[in-house]
């Protein structure tokens, strides 16, 4: 019975807890310290962020049982956020690569 309730929660709180995150990321990348950084990176991963709440709340309304979309479907989701991530990640290696060439010049 508490897992059941866990469950049903659980994704509430997921997304009480990315909007915390959502306005971190606008004042990050409004910021004006950060105007002349390289912030492609952050702005990949907070379309990740993005697309956890459109799964977060697909969810919800799954569990409400007010919409009829199937479980297949958080795997598209997931997989978007890892390439993402990957993607973020790899951009963050080729300008430090890049910065670093710089320096050494």
């Amino acid at each position: 019975m508490i897992l059941q309730s866990f469950a049903e929660v659980g994704p509430i709180y997921n997304l009480i807890l990315v909007i915390v995150v959502i306005v971190l990321f606008v004042k990050l990348l409004k910021a004006e310290a950060y105007q002349h950084v390289y912030t492609k990176p952050w702005k990949l991963i907070f379309i990740g962020v993005i697309i956890f709440v459109v799964e977060s709340v697909i969810t919800v309304l799954r569990n409400l049982s007010a919409t009829g979309v199937g479980r297949h479907i958080n795997g598209f989701f997931e997989l978007a956020i890892v390439i993402l991530f990957i993607h973020a990640l790899l951009l963050q290696k080729e300008d430090m690569k890049q910065a670093q060439l710089l320096k050494t010049e």
